[in-house]
């Protein structure tokens, strides 16, 4: 089921604004309800909404004054307003300065489902316009940059799953900015106004853990000194992210699945129960389905926190990003270390599209501050770079054939391999060939990255 809607509705009439509540909650919507203008835009602050009814006559102040508002914050709702037929022209008005639409009272149920529906994809246009916009003429997203396909796909999961409870499992390698997206999650949530807590699961001594995630109280062991809250208790209301959840103790993974189910824990060494409200986001870099084989990972827990998958793709897949990023890390350690750079040699940027990044995003990040701690000038060239490892795969384009061709067609041999076949072998090889780098493979097979990213999308489409 797709993550419900969140409505309000600002009305000071209770028995119209508790009909609309349950016809809305009936469609499968979270409904709230202001009585009054000030309480309505306390809300409105508290929390991001996707609609909300506007009652134009409040007895404490105009709605078009909470329109106004409204439309001058970030991610605002879609809002229709609401009038009796004897003020038909302010709602015209109201629809002018930039509400959705406007419904007259009495209305129907249909006509309050139909004008609620068309606002609320309204809403979610204006949110992937804005986005796309972002992610296009910046090449940004929540603190990530990039607009290749595979970076694409993340920032579409991530919007979707944010204003979701559901739980999300991230994979990827190191370095490829699973905290970044579990941090992005959780600002574009509903609980962005609490904390969103990090733990890092293999950091921390497995006889400490349990402590650290639930607290204890004072002489509950060895160096208990005073009581102690956990990251349960700082995190209520707000976001828990697990990061290498395969690291954590079996006997603490039975607990942390007992809390995700029931929502409660116990300090250690003490016997109250208590309770928190939390979003759960777990990451490994590692298979979590092998972890489950070996026994590493309880298969209930990693089933109960894999609700959305997220997978980050490497920095070698992602083509043009590689020099998106490196040039936003030159600017901003630019200005932290007093250098003068501004631009990339052509050199130094095809030697970085070529490389495979096995360290990821971090690795660039090293490689860039190396080379301009170590250097000064406006361009940064290629013998200003750090060695680096060269790439397992440097086969010549003549080696990029299938390593079993298909058989030849002869008068005998009816059989014919489609050619859209025959060219998914083929790019695969290449890709294979280039030890999994996408932007190598485009450049021996004289193509872009892009066309590679387009006819792999289509392939993962069909299986």
């Amino acid at each position: 089921m797709p993550p419900s809607n969140t409505i309000l509705i600002v009305e000071d009439s209770p028995s119209l604004a508790e009909t609309c509540k349950l016809q809305l909650e009936r469609l499968g919507h979270n409904v709230l309800v202001a009585t009054t203008g000030q309480e309505g835009l306390a809300m409105l602050r508290q929390q991001p909404m996707d609609c909300m009814l506007l009652d134009l006559k409040l007895p404490d102040m105009d709605g078009m004054d909470i329109l106004r508002e409204a439309q001058q914050w970030p991610s605002a709702p879609a809002i229709v307003v609401t009038t009796a037929n004897a003020a038909l022209t302010v709602a015209v008005e109201a629809v002018r300065l930039g509400a959705f639409d406007y419904l007259v009272k009495p209305f129907a149920p249909a006509r309050l489902a139909t004008t609620v529906s068309n606002a609320l994809s309204n809403t979610q246009l204006k949110r992937e316009v804005e986005t796309f916009r972002r992610t296009v003429e910046h090449g940004a997203f929540e603190g990530f940059i990039g607009r290749s396909l595979p970076m694409q796909k993340v920032y579409r999961t991530i919007e979707a799953a944010a204003r979701s409870n559901a739980s999300v499992f991230i994979t990827g390698e190191s370095g490829t900015g699973k905290e970044l997206a579990a941090q992005a999650l959780h600002r574009l949530s509903l609980r962005a106004n609490k904390r969103c807590v990090a733990l890092n699961c293999g950091a921390i001594p497995h006889d400490l853990m349990e402590s650290v995630i639930f607290g204890h109280i004072k002489g509950s062991f060895t160096g208990a000194t005073n009581d102690q809250e956990g990251a349960a208790a700082r995190a209520d209301g707000g976001t828990l992210f697990l990061d290498e959840i395969g690291e954590m103790d079996m006997s603490l993974q039975t607990k942390l699945l007992r809390f995700i189910q029931t929502g409660t824990y116990e300090r250690v060494g003490e016997g109250r129960t208590r309770q928190a409200n939390i979003r759960f986001i777990a990451a490994t870099n590692r298979d979590p389905m092998q972890a489950v084989k070996e026994g590493r990972l309880r298969e209930d827990l990693f089933y109960r926190l894999f609700v959305v998958p997220l997978e980050m793709p490497p920095l070698r897949d992602r083509g043009e990003d590689i020099l998106l990023i490196a040039r936003h890390f030159m600017t901003e350690l630019a200005q932290q270390e007093g250098r003068a750079f501004k631009s990339l040699s052509s050199e130094a940027e095809a030697r970085l599209l070529e490389y495979s990044w096995p360290g990821n995003v971090r690795q660039l990040q090293n490689v860039i501050h190396n080379a301009m701690i170590l250097n000064n000038g406006p361009v940064l060239t290629e013998e200003m770079l750090p060695p680096l490892p060269e790439p397992t795969a440097n086969a010549p384009i003549a080696a990029l054939t299938p390593a079993a061709p298909e058989r030849v067609i002869t008068a005998a041999d009816e059989t014919i391999i489609k050619l859209s076949d025959m060219e998914r072998q083929y790019v695969e090889r290449a890709i294979t060939l280039c030890d999994g780098n996408i932007q190598l493979a485009a450049r021996k097979l004289g193509i872009s990255a892009s066309t590679i990213y387009r006819k792999k999308e289509a392939w993962d489409a069909v299986g």
